[in-house]
């Protein structure tokens, strides 16, 4: 299995999980934030979001500035977006040979102001783990927001006690 491929599988393994993350939020409480100096609900979620949108631009171009923001309304729309953004990343890394999925370089800007040049892979691996990453976070707001986590990897209690009412 090449790179390409196990990126591929990996991308397509952790939507469903991404996608439901968003989905458990509660939007009447997208404000929550556990810290004064943390991020909202909604923060993290529309950065998430934004990634899934960065993921096409890092497979298509040489450059990309970091989506930073992506709006939404309802936790619905907010994972229709993101399943929207996901699924053409996914088609997309197909279109691309291996030398160019492994080797070009893309650069990094952040607000317009570069930050890094790296292989496009290292790009989209580093966008990726910062996803589970932000997601993991995102679900420690589920339960404090009057919430129930969804499975990511296997189950979640949340989805055992659904499971066996």
């Amino acid at each position: 299995m090449t790179n390409k491929e196990f990126f591929k599988q990996c991308l397509q393994n952790e939507m469903e999980a991404t996608i439901n993350t968003i989905k458990a939020l509660n939007n009447d409480k997208l404000d929550y934030r556990p810290h004064p100096t943390n991020r909202s609900a909604f923060e993290i979620a529309e950065h998430i979001i934004a990634h899934a949108y960065d993921f096409n631009v890092i497979l298509t171009e040489t450059s990309c500035d970091e989506c930073l923001v992506m709006p939404f309304n309802t936790v619905a729309e907010g994972a229709q977006i993101l399943e929207q953004h996901w699924k053409k990343a996914i088609a997309t890394v197909d279109t691309l040979d291996e030398n160019s999925f492994n080797t070009v370089n893309v650069e990094l800007l952040v607000a317009g102001k570069p930050l890094l040049t790296i292989p496009r892979n290292a790009m989209l691996w580093f966008f990726l783990f910062d996803v589970v990453h932000h997601r993991g976070q995102l679900s420690t707001y589920i339960r404090p927001m009057g919430g129930k986590n969804p499975a990511v990897y296997g189950y979640s209690y949340d989805s055992l006690q659904v499971s066996s009412n």
